[in-house]
C-alpha cells in the first residue's frame, strides 16, 4: 500500500466529505470549491452532430454553454420545442435527437447567442 505524500483528509465520519482546500465539511465550506451550481462552458457555443456509440442514429449537442444547470435544462427545454424532438441535457451539453444542426443553430440566434457549427 502506498503512502500519501499530501496526507490531506478527504472524509470523516462525522461532518462527511471534506473540501480539499479550507479543510472543513463540504457543507461548512467557505472556499465555495465545492459549489453544486458551479457553471461549466468555455463561451464559445458549438453546435454538432454525433453519431458515435449510437447505432447511426444521429443527435445534434450543444456544448460550451455558460448556464447553471436548471438554465441549460429551461434552454434544452425550448431547442427541443423548436425541433419537435426528444432529447436530455447530461454533462453540461444539450443533446436533441435527429440531424437538426440548422435549427439548433436558428434557436439559439434568436436567444442571443453567437453559435458555431463544429465537426463533419
Amino acid at each position: 500500500m502506498k503512502n500519501s505524500s499530501s496526507g490531506t483528509l478527504v472524509y470523516s465520519t462525522e461532518v462527511g466529505r471534506i473540501c480539499p482546500i479550507c479543510a472543513k465539511g463540504v457543507s461548512e465550506c467557505a472556499c465555495g470549491a465545492n459549489s453544486k451550481g458551479a457553471i461549466a462552458g468555455d463561451g464559445v457555443v458549438r453546435v454538432s452532430r454525433q453519431t458515435k456509440g449510437r447505432g447511426g442514429k444521429a443527435v445534434t449537442r450543444v456544448l460550451g454553454l455558460a448556464l447553471d444547470a436548471a438554465a441549460l435544462a429551461a434552454l434544452g427545454k425550448q431547442l427541443r420545442t423548436a425541433c419537435g424532438a426528444g432529447g436530455t441535457v447530461k454533462d453540461g451539453a444539450i443533446e436533441v435527437q435527429g440531424d437538426h444542426c440548422e435549427a439548433v443553430m436558428a434557436a439559439l440566434k434568436k436567444h442571443g447567442y453567437n453559435p458555431r457549427q463544429s465537426g463533419g
